[in-house]
């Protein structure tokens, strides 16, 4: 969608570099690309290879984990691939995390339960042979996410849950297994989800926007604590966006999240 592509379909000119300069105006000085299967991967190491403030992760989503038994050569030759990214010298420090990955009982349609599970346990051996902390996600699993973090946690050294959209329990799940939580724009929906962001130690807090998604929407009973920002802050962090179709260089697109908004 920064490259003014959306669902296949080219809406508009391709504004990368303007959204980067949003962003280091606003003080956003290092950025991870994540990538959600092998292909992105790929692209997003291409994309950061070049820029010293620009990383990016290895790792597939658990909607695409389809993938790996329906790729040309066999799951186990998707794994190698993943692996072969991971010991290339291009990955050398560039890749911070493994991930995405986990499991997503919302969105079944996309890959059955029993794939999601099978190979996010495959990819406890990433974090395993490379030290790298994990870029987890855990949506409506009823615990089964936690049972395998808990199962596999001597695995792994460090690892946050993204965009956090849990109940108080989760919460609380997640931080007995000590790992950090993630918050962005689709944490904040509701008043429940304010009240259980609240409840998360400074300690264990992280923020990222998951740009292009999940910024904060005037739906949002988040949007009400946006109100005391000053001109400055708004020219920064949420400067003036207009339609997709009504795009135009130099402004925001409305509905498209950036890292601008960090602040």
């Amino acid at each position: 969608m920064f490259r003014g592509i959306y669902r296949g379909r080219r809406l508009h000119a391709d504004d990368f570099v303007q959204v980067m300069q949003r962003a280091r105006r606003a003080g956003v000085n290092r950025m991870i690309v994540t990538a959600g299967n092998l292909k992105d991967c790929r692209r997003a190491l291409d994309l950061v290879r070049n820029d010293g403030e620009l990383f990016t992760t290895v790792g597939c989503h658990p909607t695409k984990c389809s993938e790996f038994e329906k790729y040309k050569d066999g799951p186990e030759a998707y794994f190698k691939a993943l692996k072969t990214i991971l010991t290339s010298p291009e990955a050398k420090n560039k890749v911070v995390a493994i991930g995405e990955c986990g499991l997503d009982y919302d969105r079944l349609f996309f890959c059955p339960k029993e794939t999601q599970i099978k190979y996010f346990e495959r990819q406890f051996e990433l974090a395993e042979m490379t030290g790298l902390p994990m870029f987890l996600h855990d949506r409506n699993t009823g615990g089964d996410f936690a049972r395998m973090i808990k199962q596999h946690r001597t695995r792994f050294n460090m690892g946050v849950v993204h965009s956090f959209t849990g109940t108080a329990e989760d919460l609380k799940r997640h931080l007995e297994l000590d790992l950090y939580i993630s918050i962005n724009g689709c944490s904040m929906k509701t008043e429940e989800n304010v009240k259980v962001a609240a409840m998360v130690p400074l300690d264990r807090l992280m923020l990222e926007t998951d740009g292009p998604w999940c910024d904060i929407r005037p739906t949002h009973a988040s949007f009400k604590h946006l109100a005391n920002m000053t001109e400055q802050q708004r020219d920064l962090y949420k400067p003036e966006a207009k339609s997709k179709e009504r795009f135009e260089i130099g402004f925001m697109v409305k509905g498209r999240n950036e890292p601008c908004t960090m602040g």
